[in-house]
């Protein structure tokens, strides 16, 4: 990551405010952007969406419109889908947080609130960061093959019947888990070299902050451009749960848990014409094999002028 020297000034650009009225908590804060941000700039849209489908459309829209910043407001499905519209494009993006988990904001010292967002917007500094893209998909926390898709869709109906909540995701793993049956064969390619795997869940990490939050290693390769992909050694759904209660507790490591690999650019062919995937807390079905790989400086992000919230990981 990048930083510019010089603060954004707010009072001389367009902005569009992207905001995913299905992300996080169902509050509207629609009137609190607005009050904000309206007479801090030079021109202000707000432009909104029940459908995550439409997010991209809706930023590629206001980067043709010729908006200066593009803010994303919601979690991190929303941040990752106005990332991939805005990525190569030199419009800097502003984030507003409102998911459930928020590791992108909370990666980039912008916080987890909507106003801890609208504090960082009004005194900002442009930085150029490094995304991870698979095929044509961009993400900016992680992808993931296996275990954790089925995960997602555990996820949603505990989230239909008991609400969004944190305590509801880390229950929706476990009932997950318990019901998973088979392991993948996979090949990983890097530089040339193949490496074979069978496994319960791979995770293609981009995002530091979620790594030191879940105790696992490959944070500071991160940092330093590159992707942390994790390969589980569990096979089997009790082995398997018993990472996952490692990983709440802190207690996971690369020798007893996860098979590490450190690169910004690898293909992993899982034998499958089709495979189900999870992206930033989306999923995606996709043609095999997968390209995955870092795209340096892409995306242009404003950050906190004065370096950001310092906060727990594990908080």
């Amino acid at each position: 990551m990048r930083d510019t020297a010089d603060k954004v000034d707010l009072s001389a650009c367009r902005l569009c405010v992207i905001r995913n009225r299905g992300s996080g908590k169902q509050d509207d804060q629609a009137e609190t952007i607005r009050a904000a941000l309206q007479d801090k700039v030079a021109e202000f849209a707000l432009r909104e969406t029940d459908r995550g489908d439409r997010l991209i459309h809706l930023a590629r829209q206001a980067v043709a419109d010729g908006f200066d910043i593009v803010v994303a407001a919601g979690g991190d499905g929303t941040q990752s889908a106005v990332a991939g519209a805005l990525a190569g494009t030199g419009t800097m993006m502003g984030v507003l947080p409102g998911g459930t988990f928020n590791y992108f904001a909370r990666d980039l010292g912008v916080g987890e609130t909507i106003e801890e967002g609208l504090e960082t917007l009004q005194d900002a500094r442009p930085r150029a960061v490094d995304i991870g893209q698979i095929e044509d998909l961009v993400f900016l926390n992680n992808v993931s093959l296996g275990a954790y898709p089925h995960i997602l869709k555990t996820r949603e109906g505990i989230y239909k019947r008991w609400g969004r909540s944190r305590m509801a995701a880390y229950w929706s793993v476990l009932v997950a888990l318990r019901r998973l049956r088979h392991p993948m064969r996979l090949t990983a390619k890097v530089d040339g070299q193949e490496r074979r795997f069978t496994t319960a869940l791979v995770f293609v990490a981009r995002s530091a902050y979620q790594l030191d939050a879940f105790g696992l290693d490959g944070a500071d390769a991160i940092r330093a451009g590159n992707m942390a992909v994790l390969i589980a050694k569990a096979r089997k759904p009790l082995p398997l749960l018993r990472s996952a209660f490692r990983l709440a507790l802190g207690l996971s490591a690369k020798d007893s848990d996860f098979d590490l690999i450190v690169t910004d650019s690898l293909v992993i062919d899982t034998g499958q014409f089709r495979q189900l995937i999870a992206h930033d807390g989306e999923k995606t079905r996709m043609k095999t094999p997968f390209h995955v790989q870092v795209l340096h400086g892409a995306l242009t992000v404003l950050v906190p002028a004065d370096g950001g919230k310092t906060q727990d990981p594990a908080a």
